[in-house]
């Protein structure tokens, strides 16, 4: 019975400690400051990764403005609604979209006080055999949200049909 529990502590241990061979589903890659306040946090581009939780193998990097001061630091700033994305395929498994999903299927929403305004989608292009990323802010500014969008082909060569 001892022997039982201490294999399963270290078993618990060895997942969820940083590190583990198990992938991080989201992590923030690197910011940089863009303006000096005196007061409080400086502003900043914060650019942060999260795999298609689909497809481990393929992860996007989006950067997004952060509102620093005192108003930034106590999350009550407006953090500006643009954003830029990047996708990348880290593996080389393939990958079998479903062919007959012809909506977006969302990838990522907003859940954190820096996100509030971003959702991410994923299509998949059955002409090009690629699947397009399309990032829209939640935010409406003069009628149109702000967007971006990056594609990235499932196989090596890809060719219209």
């Amino acid at each position: 019975m001892k022997k039982k529990l201490i294999v399963a502590v270290i078993l618990c241990l060895t997942f969820a400690l940083p590190g583990s061979s198990a992938p991080r589903e989201r992590w923030e890659v690197g910011e940089v400051d863009t303006a000096f306040k005196l007061v409080g946090p400086n502003h900043k581009v914060v650019v942060e990764a999260f795999r298609d939780p689909d497809f481990p193998s393929i992860v996007c990097y989006v950067s997004y403005a952060k509102s620093g001061g005192v108003s930034g630091a106590l999350g009550l700033a407006e953090d500006p609604a643009r954003f830029s994305l990047s996708i990348v395929r880290t593996g080389r498994e393939p990958i079998v979209p479903d062919t007959r999903q012809k909506k977006e299927t969302q990838v990522f929403k907003s859940r954190s006080a820096i996100f509030r305004k971003m959702k991410v989608v994923r299509f998949y292009d059955g002409e090009t055999d690629c699947f397009v990323y399309l990032a829209t802010s939640t935010l409406l500014l003069d009628g149109s949200p702000f967007n971006a969008i990056a594609v990235i082909p499932l196989r090596a060569s890809v060719s219209a049909k």
